[in-house]
């Protein structure tokens, strides 16, 4: 079963990969961009990229990208080993 899971992580993972990271960059380069350097221009520009807005995707990246994360979370989860039972051994005395 974990060898499925992991199929379906590593599938998950590489389809997610590129617009998290995009997500991630750009939100802190849009936190130092207005907070430290002032900078409006720069931080209208990296907000379109960030949502993806200049592909038209604005409206479905933050779903992808939540459903993407949840579901990465519980096929990790999964092979882990946290939802399965485990056997108790249970000693005999002679």
């Amino acid at each position: 079963m974990r060898l499925v899971f992991r199929k379906y992580h590593r599938m998950i993972a590489l389809t997610i990969c590129f617009p998290l990271i995009i997500t991630a960059v750009t939100g802190i380069a849009m936190t130092v961009a207005d907070e430290w350097l002032h900078q409006a221009e720069l931080v209208g520009f990296l907000l379109k990229i960030h949502t993806f807005e200049f592909l038209g995707l604005s409206a479905i990246l933050p779903i992808f990208n939540g459903l993407g994360l949840l579901s990465l979370i519980a096929t990790g989860l999964s092979m882990a080993g946290l939802f399965s039972q485990r056997r108790k051994e249970q000693t005999r005395k002679k």
